[in-house]
């Protein structure tokens, strides 16, 4: 991913935490306040590739990070889609097997292979910039990592 575009997309989230972001049209406004230069498209382009969604509160329409959401079974090519975009780097160390992300970016990584419920992992723990995955007892890590990887976007 582009420097340019890891900055906007972290920007972006940063909005969605603060606050209630109504529309694209309120997020590319503020993105063009911060400098950023944006398009609808490139916009529409990076809600989805972080994962937000269009949420009802007090009785509006909203954007949301889906970790502010319940439990939901998100497709595995999401997760593939969001890997692509988020890790960097993947390792392992015994039953862990370590993800690698840009600064303020490991909980959406997390999130979607939490939601992925992939049976060999036991559950994730997000850092900033790192993510430790528990691979289930019995279960060797260098599989999953290797599954991990080909997801990964050419760097």
């Amino acid at each position: 991913m582009s420097q340019p575009r890891a900055e906007r997309q972290r920007t972006i989230v940063d909005m969605l935490r603060e606050g209630s972001v109504q529309s694209s049209d309120e997020v590319a406004a503020r993105l063009i306040e911060a400098g950023f230069e944006v398009t609808q498209a490139t916009v529409a382009r990076d809600l989805e590739q972080i994962g937000a969604i269009k949420v009802k509160r007090d009785g509006r329409m909203a954007y949301a990070l889906p970790e502010r959401l319940g439990e939901r079974n998100w497709p595995t090519d999401r997760l593939q889609r969001i890997f692509a975009e988020w890790a960097q780097a993947v390792e392992t160390s015994g039953n862990l097997v370590i993800v690698r992300t840009p600064p303020g970016s490991a909980h959406l990584v997390a999130l979607a292979l939490d939601q992925a419920k992939l049976p060999e992992i036991v559950g994730t723990i997000a850092g900033d910039d790192a993510i430790f995955i528990a691979v289930r007892s019995g279960l060797p890590s260098e599989p999953l990592a290797e599954r991990l990887r080909d997801m990964m976007a050419p760097h």
